[in-house]
């Protein structure tokens, strides 16, 4: 069941933006949950090869994010943001900010949209929206495609757990 929802990307060029959208075996309350909980986080976001640790989750508009990736070395990459708006269960609108670059400030508008569909399921949409259209396409080319499959499989195991 979970090879049927394939998480589609698209980037347009010269365009600062890329949209996510993934549908999802499991009611939208379910997903949200996944997305929110600083419990659940853990067992699915990052690719697979790392473990994720969850710094700091304060879900409501202003709260503060901060989620620690450590590969099997011990080496570890940090990404933070803030919540700017959390309407549960539908929206989630937030920053991201990788902190390994080089200098400060590369920051992402992420909108993650979740829609109810019949029988269940959910349909995810994420637009990120990168100060640059080189920002963009320096996290494209960064390997993020390969995480972010692994997460959303990932979550799909996890939302087959929450039913």
């Amino acid at each position: 069941m979970a090879g049927k929802n394939k998480t589609i990307v698209t980037a347009e060029p010269g365009k600062q933006e890329m949209i996510i959208t993934r549908e999802f075996d499991a009611p939208r309350e379910l997903v949200f949950k996944a997305f929110t909980d600083p419990e659940l986080v853990p067992q699915w976001w990052g690719p697979r090869r790392l473990s994720t640790l969850v710094d700091k989750m304060d879900v409501r508009s202003g709260g503060l994010w901060r989620f620690i990736n450590q590969d099997p070395d011990g080496n570890e990459y940090g990404f933070h943001g803030v919540y700017h708006e959390v309407c549960a269960p539908e929206r989630i609108i937030d920053t991201f900010e990788f902190e390994g670059l080089p200098e400060a400030g590369h920051v992402c508008l992420e909108t993650l949209t979740l829609e109810a569909l019949p029988g269940g399921r959910t349909r995810l949409t994420a637009q990120s929206v990168f100060q640059s259209v080189a920002d963009r396409d320096g996290a494209l080319q960064s390997g993020m495609e390969e995480g972010l499959n692994d997460s959303y499989a990932r979550l799909t195991e996890l939302l087959e757990t929450m039913k």
